[in-house]
């Protein structure tokens, strides 16, 4: 009887541990990393909240609000208490559309890069959102490049020291262009000078500007063009190894003779070559259900291709 009650006991105990365990658990689920800056505007720190609200609305509500309250401790500020005012925000197929007043702009640029970084990595925490994007005025929101900002993603940032910020490193990538025929591509590479803290680029989006930038000086004699230079990037993002590249359209529009396959693989070669990318899916002003020249669709995701890469001497 003895033994009875203490196993009896004993299950017991270990029923309200777990029920405790669940309790705790459950309570984490809904505590949320806010992101703020230091006084410097050098670097972000993370504090602890508790969302009140039990809907994901209620929840984005909640962290906005938190992203434009002043810390409790003075060494931080929060990265939306600005000299500029959030108009509205919209959620539409996991990403979070924030719309500011034009006084945004006015923000220097390292504390608009930090003030972005704090925000995104801030609201994709909750349940469904898997994009953050900025506007002005409902237009989106341009770098100093004049480049659409377009979607971020919190793997985008990291925690950023000043040294950090001001740093910068010689990257090698590279590139995919033209023959002379215009039917085969040439493989080149470039060295740049890059710092993603201060630029706020990522590598993926860097090739595609390059690309759509043309041939450098040392090589536009032995290589040429595939993209249209007027062609824009609204946005380049990266998810399980798919790059994932939003153009406007003047990507539709080829200027130069090249084959669809040649402007298709240039930009698809070019960006394979990066060692997080395995397929990369086009898209123009956000869809891929349409056609490039009449006979190539962009509704499918497309792998590396070799067969149409020559050299300079076959191509010439």
């Amino acid at each position: 009887m003895k033994k009875s009650r203490w196993l009896t006991c004993l299950l017991l105990c270990l029923f309200f541990a777990a029920a405790c365990g669940s309790a705790e658990e459950a309570d984490r689920s809904r505590v949320y990393n806010i992101y703020v800056m230091n006084k410097d505007e050098t670097k972000l720190s993370a504090n602890e909240y508790e969302a009140k609200g039990g809907s994901q609305e209620e929840i984005i509500g909640e962290l906005l609000e938190q992203l434009m309250t002043a810390p409790e401790r003075m060494e931080y500020k929060a990265p939306l208490s600005g000299d500029f005012e959030l108009l509205g925000y919209s959620l539409d197929g996991g990403q979070l559309v924030l719309n500011f007043d034009e006084r945004y702009r006015a923000l220097p640029a390292t504390t608009e890069v930090l003030a972005r970084a704090a925000t995104v990595r801030t609201m994709t925490q909750v349940k469904g959102v898997d994009y953050v994007s900025f506007q002005i005025r409902s237009n989106p929101l341009l770098d100093m490049s004049g480049n659409v900002v377009g979607s971020m993603s919190a793997d985008m940032f990291i925690d950023n020291t000043e040294s950090e910020m001001n740093s910068r490193e010689r990257v090698k990538i590279r590139l995919y262009f033209a023959n002379e025929a215009g039917d085969r591509l040439i493989e080149t590479n470039r060295t740049l000078e890059y710092s993603r803290y201060s630029t706020n680029i990522s590598m993926e989006r860097l090739v595609v500007e390059q690309l759509i930038g043309g041939p450098s000086e040392q090589v536009k004699d032995k290589v040429y063009p595939t993209m249209n230079p007027e062609t824009k990037v609204i946005g380049v993002t990266l998810k399980d190894g798919t790059c994932y590249v939003n153009l406007s359209e003047h990507f539709l529009t080829q200027i130069y003779n090249v084959s669809s396959d040649v402007a298709i693989y240039s930009l698809v070669n070019s960006l394979v070559e990066l060692p997080n990318v395995g397929r990369v899916q086009i898209a123009v002003n956000g869809d891929s259900n349409v056609m490039f020249r009449e006979n190539t669709s962009l509704s499918v995701t497309y792998e590396r291709n070799l067969d149409l890469v020559t050299t300079v001497q076959q191509g010439n």
